[in-house]
């Protein structure tokens, strides 16, 4: 009896189909009861049979895990003497998250990643068909308006015991459990306390679920957005569910988003069995990666290619895990002149797991593709050097790791461990310039680029996140051309400015390049397997197929401070925001398709890096090259910086263009550059002529001023203070750690000494 109580071996199928094998953990089931009744494998019941044809199923064998909700460990911290210490911190903090991971055993049927189409989606009534059951989806979200289309969940049109939302599988499905959720709303508090689950094979005869020889209650949920999950008590074959609400919340009424978990059964009656699972043809790592399994895989990618591949830090985030970048080109150590430099970043906010498993899964590609001579990936490493940050947020990623892609909700994970958005913590330097230019007597005279960062942002108490001025300091470090920022939790490609101007809330702010971003950003859209689909529905609330997918951020919404901007405002580097799926973080099953969706986004995009001009500016005399020399291009209210070495990139669309080049010291040169459609990069390179000491001293002697780039040594005095407030902060943080440390040791000495005492005693 006792081996009973642990080990359930049964599988019901619905309609008298053949048992199938399955061990469970009875006492883990029942943790998601209300009724906690002790299950045993004489508990077990049979539905009874229909004329339904019996199919032919494979063994089947779960297991399960209690769903525990914990904060990461922030006190085991230890010293950063050397980089073993910091790598054994780094895999005990890593181990403690991987054993509070919450696994699921069968996928979800795919109502949140949309996989599940609204037609497969019934209930018993409705209250509008903004509510209507296709509205039932794991972490939909609604409008700012209640009463239209788009509302945040499934609503029942009558208060009773006899609502149902009902899912149909489609195919002969082992379902294993039911994740719950209340309504997405900022004017209404509904959600389901308790329900009852029941399945059919054809809905019409439906059987309740049972917990011994009562119909099972489930728990379900105490506020609208936390994910409940519920396990079926015993695993059991069918092609229809429904969640049957049996309390409420006493102030609302019967509201619900949910996802379904279940594993597809083979059916030899099935018509559509034949039919090919979506899926990847690349050998790629198709899973969800931690710090730790992330680290590994960056280390194999280095050692299978090791002559294309080099990987570095720009910093640790709050918790002390390293912010890791690989770099991908034939020479990746160092910048080579003339080769334009590219990023994408991911993780931003760490919910948003799927941004960081592409740029995993094209780590890989690439390397495995260089290796095969793809001339594709051959030119586009020989010829750019790419940058990958897969984790800009790895504190809010090991938070959403651990409660697992369907209970994380919408928003744990999403932050910084201190709590700042990292999309809202970059300068906002647009208002900088907007009430520069409504001051000025002369707008032309107002600075457009190399903006620099103000001085609050500088100091030891600003609220800058670590995660942040890593990355601000990265983007000083190296001479970025192209970015893009990865997302999650829609379907559109965003450009520049994200900020509107005067805090509108929504406005179309078109930058001085909106032609070419555009075009980035249609590029990435049109190429994408998932946006480009004509007959998608749309994610949430928003239809972005009007616009072609794409759309400026600030006609979206506003964000001040955002990593997108900042770039564009403050260094040479063009960036949009892609919100690549749907579902935040969707399960391991879907990434193969999701790599597919995204696979030729990611190169092509990548390849707009070539668009343009570029050049080396240099010195007339010395043929050294110059610095820091301002390239402005006639018409476009907006100039770029040459690099270190002199050379530069200006990305541009089709066309003729006036170009000006000068640099301080140096009489200014101008020459017409021609830009063609094929994505090569025009040539177009500057010499030019130091002014005589003579002349500067005609000038000095009629009171005249001498032209001084005061904008350039502002920016890089600014630069200097944040990195020292930076390191002034992260040496008080380790002092801090080191503390914490010294006092855990000392208590658990003094335990062992305490409990050596009592035995001696006794």
């Amino acid at each position: 009896m006792e081996k009973s109580l642990l080990v359930l071996a049964a599988v019901v199928f619905l309609g008298g189909f053949s048992d199938a094998a399955l061990t469970e953990d009875a006492s883990t089931q029942s943790y998601y009861l209300l009724n906690n009744t002790t299950t045993t494998a004489e508990s077990v019941t049979k539905v009874h049979s229909t004329d339904r044809p019996t199919p032919t199923t494979a063994q089947t064998t779960l297991s399960t895990t209690t769903v525990r909700v914990k904060q990461l460990d922030t006190k085991n911290t230890n010293k950063e003497d050397s980089e073993e210490d910091t790598k054994k911190k780094e895999e005990t903090d890593v181990k403690k998250t991987e054993e509070k991971k919450t696994t699921l055993d069968c996928p979800p049927l795919g109502l949140e990643s949309l996989r599940v189409d609204d037609s497969q989606m019934q209930a018993s009534s409705y209250q509008r068909m903004g509510l209507g059951p296709h509205r039932g989806r794991l972490n939909i979200q609604s409008g700012i308006e209640d009463g239209d289309l788009y509302d945040g969940a499934w609503c029942a049109d009558h208060k009773d015991q006899h609502q149902w939302l009902e899912v149909d599988a489609l195919h002969l499905t082992l379902f294993t459990g039911v994740i719950l959720q209340g309504r997405n709303s900022i004017w209404s508090w509904d959600w389901v306390h308790t329900y009852k689950v029941q399945l059919s094979n054809d809905s019409v005869n439906w059987e309740t679920c049972m917990n011994g020889t009562e119909e099972a209650i489930f728990e379900g949920n105490q506020n609208p957005e936390t994910p409940i999950l519920g396990l079926l008590l015993v695993p059991t074959v069918a092609r229809f569910i429904r969640i049957n609400p049996q309390t409420w919340y006493f102030n609302g009424t019967i509201c619900l988003r949910a996802e379904i978990l279940g594993c597809r059964v083979h059916d030899p009656t099935d018509i559509y069995a034949s039919e090919r699972e979506l899926g990847s043809k690349d050998a790629l790592d198709f899973r969800h990666h931690n710090y730790k399994e992330m680290r590994k895989l960056m280390k194999s990618v280095t050692e299978e290619c090791p002559d294309i591949t080099h990987v570095y830090t720009i910093g640790k985030s709050y918790m002390g895990l390293k912010l890791y970048v690989m770099v991908i080109s034939d020479n990746p150590s160092k910048h080579e002149l003339g080769e334009p430099e590219f990023r994408y970043v991911a993780g931003m906010h760490g919910n948003e797991a799927l941004g960081r498993e592409l740029v995993l899964n094209l780590m890989q590609y690439l390397c495995k593709e260089y290796k095969k001579g793809n001339q594709r990936v051959v030119r586009l490493v020989t010829e750019t050097r790419i940058h990958l940050l897969p984790s800009m947020n790895p504190d809010g990623y090991e938070e959403a790791y651990v409660k697992g892609s369907e209970l994380a909700g919408w928003a744990d994970g999403r932050y910084s461990f201190e709590g700042i958005d990292l999309n809202h913590n970059f300068p906002d330097l647009n208002n900088i310039m907007w009430d520069a230019q409504e001051t000025a007597a002369d707008k032309s005279k107002v600075s457009n680029h190399y903006i620099p960062i103000p001085e609050y942002y500088t100091k030891e108490d600003a609220m800058v996140a670590p995660e942040t001025r890593a990355v601000i300091s990265w983007m000083q470090d190296i001479p970025f051309v192209l970015s893009a920022n990865l997302h999650g939790g829609e379907l559109v490609v965003t450009y520049p400015f994200d900020c509107t101007r005067d805090w509108a809330p929504q406005e179309d702010t078109p930058t001085a390049d909106n032609a070419f971003f555009r075009w980035l950003s249609t590029v990435y859209a049109s190429t994408n397997l998932a946006m480009a689909n004509p007959d998608r529905r749309i994610c949430h609330y928003e239809d972005f197929q009007a616009h072609n997918n794409i759309i400026n951020g600030g006609a979206w919404h506003t964000v001040p401070g955002s990593m997108n901007d900042f770039s564009y405002m403050h260094t040479n580097c063009f960036e949009v925001t892609v919100e690549l799926s749907c579902d935040k973080f969707p399960h391991a099953s879907e990434l193969p398709v999701e790599w597919e969706n995204n696979k030729e986004s990611l190169l092509v995009y990548m390849e707009q890096v070539h668009r343009g001009i570029k050049g080396v500016i240099r010195d007339k005399l010395t043929k050294q090259g110059i610095a820091d020399a301002v390239i402005k291009v006639e018409d476009h209210d907006h100039d770029i910086r040459s690099a270190a070495d002199g050379d530069y990139w200006r990305l541009l669309n089709p066309g003729e263009y006036k170009v000006i080049v000068w640099a301080e010291g140096y009489f200014p040169s101008m020459r017409r550059c021609h830009v063609g459609m094929e994505p090569r990069a025009t040539i177009c390179d500057f010499t030019l002529t130091k002014t005589p000491i003579q002349r500067l001293k005609e000038i000095r002697a009629k009171g005249g001023k001498i032209p001084q780039d005061l904008q350039l040594r502002l920016r890089a005095l600014r630069l200097r203070k944040l990195r020292a407030s930076t390191k002034a902060i992260n040496r008080r943080r380790e002092s801090q750690r080191e503390q914490q440390e010294h006092r855990r040791r000392a208590r658990s000495i003094g335990a062992r000494r305490s409990r050596g005492g009592d035995g001696m005693r006794g």
